[in-house]
């Protein structure tokens, strides 16, 4: 039996339409467990494009694909092409140069 999924994960941008035009959903549910799972290994699972990633939000705020995920936190995945002021305005460039 699978766990319960206790995490809802969502793409933004080209990722939210990817995974459209491939007939999936632009959200997913999803179990983290404990120990937390790191963002690049949730995108691998997911089939996302990894390089069109700039980064993933995570709870409000803009980290690299090497960020832990817990249970439970806010996740969404960005996608590149995000408009010049937005990506300073946000912290998708620092989070990309990172990564």
């Amino acid at each position: 039996m699978d766990p319960v999924p206790n995490t809802e994960v969502r793409m933004f941008g080209l990722l939210h339409t990817a995974r459209k035009d491939r007939g999936l959903p632009p959200k997913a549910q999803l179990y983290i467990p404990p120990e937390g799972r790191v963002a690049q290994d949730i995108a691998e699972e997911l089939e996302l494009p990894m390089d069109k990633i700039e980064g993933v939000f995570v709870n409000h705020l803009v980290y690299p694909l090497d960020h832990l995920i817990h249970a439970g936190d806010e996740v969404a995945f960005i996608g590149r092409g995000v408009p010049g002021p937005h990506r300073y305005s946000l912290g998708i460039h620092s989070a990309g140069k990172k990564a």
